[in-house]
């Protein structure tokens, strides 16, 4: 097996990897894993935009309030606290450098609304703000000489020694193992959206990060918290891909079959509402009316429809619809895992040496629900101050107050290696099987069912792997089927309803006993 050694070790390239790696560039060597091109990645799906609190009417505190309020009650307030004001000063810095951002005709930043923000505070390019922006970190990387990229690297572990991470092994793109050791490793990996059937994330987005975390021993918080976009689009044989919530900021309004307006019955912000709401009450209507909910932006002017959301406008018109004038069938895909690596604001782990940032990391600040357009935010600003802690001496991050590891029975395969005769389910089932089971709506029953199975599954992968350790696609499986197992089985454990977990059986919200972070790891 080759070896080879960089002063600091990324994993992923989107907005937190990026980012991270120009905040190293100057202090070593530097070397990004990629599992597929370097531009794939959540970052170039994010339509919406940025959100920072630069308008004249906007303050980091009044963002500050909205993303709490969104967060049902559970946000790390000093974690939101560093995202709004450090945040200014970075998306700052992005315009700075290049990025294209709309401008009014004064120059000022364009400023979109988006559900949840009671101001104006999005900026945008278009509607394709995370193309546009990895678009300028990675042309800025590139001209970097102390960083290097490998590109569809398959990472299968974490090398770890004492407590302490000291680099990955990998799968280079000819298939052969490596090993790569690093004075600072930092997941940048993104989402977990493909756990779930129906998504808007792409093919890369199966919650490797979380995964390789856990094996290694890191804590892990907030599994349950799976936000679901509510617009995706919800057409027969046409791709779930994303309708972006900023339509809604710009008048697009959520209608029945009939052409009547519902959200005000489900919630006072009406089509604003926030996102778990808005999901919801759309499978709802669709409960009640048997019909389909469409997006309709016919009474808004169709040259400024097609001009702001170009991007949509032509995915629409790919599958033979006009964003402008025709109602867009629309409905819920999982989106955006607020759960993940539990981290500090310096993006440090439990483990010394090992960092993560972005949507694989966990600092609280997104709670049980995100606040649209404070997805790139994160990443922007946790991986830029990943880069200042990678520098500093190693330290692991130690357990936050409202952390809490509860002492219930996790999946037997989860803490010991065993498989069973049968049980094996393919990524479609699993999907399928997370999709109908630990979706929208939970219930016990279903739950434990899903459970049961991915736990038989689990362990059949695990002795899969060991017994051919150089199949790239049964590492690849494996972390699919542990992301999945962790999700239902926090989802299992929360009895309450909070943001993004709603549970039928338990439809409250219960401060007086789930008013936490609930830690998952390896005994």
């Amino acid at each position: 097996m080759t070896t080879d050694r960089t002063d600091f070790l990324i994993i992923g390239s989107g907005i937190a990897g990026l980012r991270a790696a120009i905040g190293l560039a100057g202090a070593g060597r530097v070397v990004i894993l990629t599992k597929a091109e370097p531009t794939e990645s959540n970052t170039g799906y994010a339509q919406g935009g940025i959100a920072a609190a630069i308008g004249d009417d906007d303050s980091p505190a009044l963002h500050a309030a909205d993303t709490v309020r969104a967060g049902d009650g559970l946000c790390d307030e000093a974690a939101v606290g560093v995202l709004v004001e450090e945040g200014v000063v970075y998306v700052r810095e992005l315009a700075a450098w290049g990025t294209r951002f709309d401008q009014e005709a004064d120059g000022r930043p364009a400023l979109g609304r988006e559900a949840a923000h009671s101001v104006r505070r999005v900026l945008h390019a278009g509607d394709a703000t995370g193309r546009e922006i990895g678009r300028m970190l990675w042309q800025r990387v590139c001209a970097l000489p102390g960083v290097t990229t490998t590109n569809h690297a398959l990472v299968t572990e974490l090398i770890v020694e004492d407590g302490v991470a000291l680099g990955v092994r990998y799968f280079d793109s000819a298939g052969q193992l490596r090993e790569v050791h690093a004075g600072a490793t930092l997941l940048a990996t993104g989402g977990a959206g493909q756990v779930f059937r129906e998504t808007t994330n792409p093919p890369v987005a199966t919650g490797d990060g979380v995964a390789l975390a856990y094996h290694a021993g890191a804590r892990l918080a907030d599994l349950e918290f799976v936000q679901f976009h509510p617009t995706a689009l919800n057409l027969a044989d046409a791709p779930r891909f994303l309708i972006s919530e900023a339509l809604r900021g710009e008048g697009a309004r959520l209608v029945d079959d009939q052409g009547h307006t519902f959200m005000a019955r489900y919630h006072e912000s009406g089509d604003l509402a926030p996102r778990d709401v808005v999901a919801r009450s759309i499978v709802r209507e669709v409960e009640r009316t048997g019909g389909v909910v469409f997006l309709t932006l016919a009474h808004l002017d169709a040259d400024f429809v097609h001009r702001r959301f170009p991007t949509i406008a032509e995915m629409c018109r790919r599958v033979g619809l006009d964003l402008a004038r025709d109602p867009i069938p629309v409905g819920p895909a999982a989106h955006y895992i607020m759960g993940g690596v539990d981290t500090d604001v310096w993006a440090r782990t439990s483990l010394a040496g090992l960092f993560a940032a972005g949507e694989v990391a966990c600092t609280g600040v997104h709670g049980a629900n995100r606040l649209a357009s404070n997805s790139l935010l994160e990443g922007l600003v946790f991986g830029a101050r990943a880069a200042i802690a990678m520098q500093m001496p190693l330290a692991a991050a130690p357990l936050k107050p409202d952390r809490r590891q509860l002492h219930v029975s996790k999946p037997a395969a989860l803490t010991a290696d065993r498989g069973e005769d049968g049980g094996a389910l393919t990524a479609a089932a699993v999907r399928d099987l997370m999709w109908r089971s630990a979706g929208l709506f939970r219930t016990r029953d279903r739950l434990q069912d899903a459970v049961t199975r991915l736990d038989r599954a689990y362990g059949l992968e695990r002795q899969r792997v060991r017994a051919r350790s150089t199949d790239g696609d049964a590492w690849r499986h494996l972390n699919l089927i542990t992301v999945a197992t962790l999700v239902a089985g926090a989802a299992l454990r929360r009895e309450e309803s909070r943001g993004g977990h709603f549970r039928e059986d338990f439809p409250e919200r219960d401060d007086r006993n789930w008013r936490f972070h609930a830690i998952d790891s390896l005994p």
